[in-house]
């Protein structure tokens, strides 16, 4: 692994340990073996190369939760609401081992405001997530009907963000899989049809 891979993968593990306001440079280079000048060599800065590492967690976050799909029927065999739960279910899995991700992703919304370059870094891998999401926990083919991934993803994503948050808040009273798909029939009138008939 060369310096540039090194930096990153280095980068990727103080964020997980410390966060992204205590990571110094000087524990990046620790963490990979490598110099200071390779930091501003390769990145420019040590926030440029903290927000590719942030990117990069993001990233293998989503690919995981993609890679965790199949077991048994795929998400196109099955119906709608039991799709979306089964989806749910993998992604609250997900955050057992994903905390740190999480964490960190609130750390870095709380810095937007004032790091422009940060904002414009995270809008496009922003609407590639909500694609990503589509497919993994709907199985939305985003070539095959973009405009239907593009709403169900941003739908996915808010409340994904807010489903994380409670579970970092309170665990024991986030919401199950089971607690989305029941609050999305409530909300979209379809627990009256179950109800009256």
């Amino acid at each position: 692994m060369g310096h540039r891979e090194g930096l990153l993968e280095g980068a990727k593990r103080c964020l997980l340990e410390k966060g992204c306001a205590r990571t110094t440079a000087r524990d990046i280079v620790a963490e990979s073996g490598t110099n200071l000048a390779s930091i501003g060599y390769h990145y420019g800065s040590k926030e440029a190369l903290l927000n590719l590492a942030f990117l990069k967690l993001a990233e293998e976050w989503g690919e995981g939760l993609a890679d965790s799909r199949g077991e048994g029927a795929t998400a196109g065999d099955l119906p709608p609401l039991e799709r979306f739960e089964r989806g749910w279910a993998k992604a609250i899995d997900s955050y057992g081992h994903s905390r740190p991700v999480w964490q960190l992703q609130m750390e870095i919304v709380s810095r937007l405001d004032s790091d422009p370059e940060l904002q414009h870094a995270l809008a496009g891998p922003q609407l590639e997530g909500r694609k990503g999401l589509a497919e993994s926990l709907l199985g939305i083919d985003e070539r095959a009907d973009p405009e239907r991934a593009r709403l169900a993803g941003t739908f996915l994503q808010a409340l994904l963000a807010g489903v994380m948050v409670q579970r970092m808040i309170d665990p024991g009273t986030a919401p199950s899989a089971k607690d989305l798909t029941e609050g999305l029939k409530i909300v979209t009138g379809r627990d009256e049809v179950a109800a009256g008939g």
